[in-house]
């Protein structure tokens, strides 16, 4: 399936049009919520096949205990690395759109998703707007996160930081329990 996906999006009052030069990206993926690995699969062949991301490489999949609401269902999270032409605005905007597209609903924060897509990192830049902030705020705090990571760009240091997604994992205190799956 391709989803036909604008080129440009309205940004903080102006409209931005895509990157031209090649940008790497991590972006972690997740659900609770229906046929979860099948979900994130296609989610992964619509960014592929859509154009947003090039040159993907996907992590295993993992089991994690749900972070803040435990009272739902596990979660299948993966990470995806790979390169964009899109500005962070751009990738945002798409990666929503891909969301909806397989059925994500508006819940209060924690709760069970669909589907979720977070732009991790953008390469070294450091982004900061009312509805993007990256590298993800959160990010070291979360074995969902670092976990897959680092299987996949485990030497990768993110801005800011003088540790790699390998170092990161080791100090992470995060208590929530995450297994790999087959």
């Amino acid at each position: 399936m391709i989803l036909k996906l604008s080129k440009y999006t309205y940004c903080k009052y102006k409209l931005t049009e895509s990157y031209i030069k090649n940008t790497f990206v991590l972006l972690s993926l997740g659900a609770n919520i229906g046929d979860k690995k099948s979900t994130i699969d296609k989610a992964v062949e619509t960014l592929v096949e859509s154009g947003v991301i090039s040159q993907a490489v996907v992590s295993s999949y993992y089991g994690t205990e749900p972070y803040g609401v435990k009272d739902q269902n596990w979660f299948v999270n993966i990470c995806v690395k790979g390169m964009t032409q899109h500005s962070p605005a751009d990738l945002l905007a798409k990666c929503k759109a891909i969301e909806k597209l397989y059925g994500r609903q508006e819940r209060e924060r924690w709760h069970e998703r669909e589907l979720d897509i977070d732009i991790i990192f953008y390469g070294k830049e450091v982004v900061e707007t009312d509805s993007l902030t990256i590298p993800h705020k959160e990010y070291r705090k979360r074995n969902f996160v670092l976990v897959p990571a680092s299987e996949i760009a485990g030497s990768y240091i993110p801005p800011n930081n003088d540790l790699s997604l390998e170092q990161l994992v080791k100090q992470c205190d995060d208590c929530c329990k995450i297994d790999k799956m087959n």
